[in-house]
């Protein structure tokens, strides 16, 4: 239960960045639980995460603002484990760091501001430019669905924050984005189980794989969406170079080369003689 200190720190905050949203940048808390918020990150322009759609949550302690909150991703988005707490100073992993001034804007924009960068810490994860693309355009898809797991509307599980709940938690939070979300996979012919673009048959050509929004899983990596998600890391390595996945037959080919000139160097020798 929050202290009279934090009920009355986070309900004035809660109209501070309602009324005045930083840029890409909207949370409330839960309507249960002051203490705990939930927050969408739009993707900046100029950014592997452009118009990506991240949803997370900020977990306060009672005695906030004299102690962060625990920080969370839910949107798989190729830069963070889902589901996982964050290590960062503005974070519960750094209490001697936080400063009381700070508040819920400080904090997401922090969020964001790491976010965009590549520095790695606990809860981070390393992908291409590519795949980190590809997770913006199954973001909404993602958060509306449970990671493909929505069947019928009935799903009632507002616990923990999985794949597999069918998007109940965040439907519950984001009624108003996820109706969007639900327009938006409609009109671009998005598989409900799936996230792929629902191919049109009056159209030619080969589907050379899976696609949404127009952009396609990169050839060899993992998918950054999986189905469960909670404490797993959703996102592959970087790709290897085309010399480390075929060692075997570059060193196959140094070696007959190097046969190959040995002989001829040898019958050169012995025609000369």
């Amino acid at each position: 239960m929050a202290s009279r200190a934090a009920n009355k720190r986070l309900t004035r905050e809660y109209k501070t960045i309602s009324e005045n949203p930083p840029p890409y940048i909207v949370a409330h808390p839960s309507e249960s639980n002051i203490l705990e918020w939930h927050y969408i990150l739009t993707g900046p322009p100029d950014t592997p995460y452009h118009n990506g759609q991240y949803w997370g949550t900020l977990i306060f302690p009672p005695n906030y603002p004299f102690a962060p909150p625990a920080i969370r991703m839910h949107t798989p988005s190729g830069r963070f484990q889902p589901s996982t707490r964050l290590c960062l100073s503005i974070s519960d992993f750094h209490p001697k760091s936080f400063n009381p001034a700070w508040e819920v804007s400080t904090i997401l924009i922090g969020l964001l501001s790491f976010m965009t960068s590549e520095e790695m810490t606990t809860g981070s994860v390393g992908a291409t430019e590519a795949e980190r693309k590809w997770a913006a355009a199954r973001s909404r898809w993602w958060n509306s669905t449970g990671g493909g797991s929505f069947s019928d509307g009935k799903t009632k599980q507002k616990g923990n924050i999985k794949a597999g709940d069918g998007g109940a938690k965040f439907r519950a939070e984001w009624p108003e984005l996820d109706k969007e979300n639900w327009k938006y996979m409609k009109d671009n012919r998005i598989d409900t189980v799936t996230g792929n673009t629902i191919q049109d048959p009056s159209t030619s050509g080969p589907n050379c794989g899976p696609t949404i929004g127009g952009l396609r899983r990169p050839s060899g990596s993992q998918a950054v969406v999986g189905a469960v998600v909670e404490g797993g890391r959703a996102v592959g390595e970087e790709g290897r170079s085309w010399i480390r996945r075929n060692k075997l037959l570059v060193i196959g080919g140094v070696i007959f080369t190097y046969v190959l000139i040995a002989r001829l160097l040898g019958d050169g020798t012995g025609s000369s003689n």
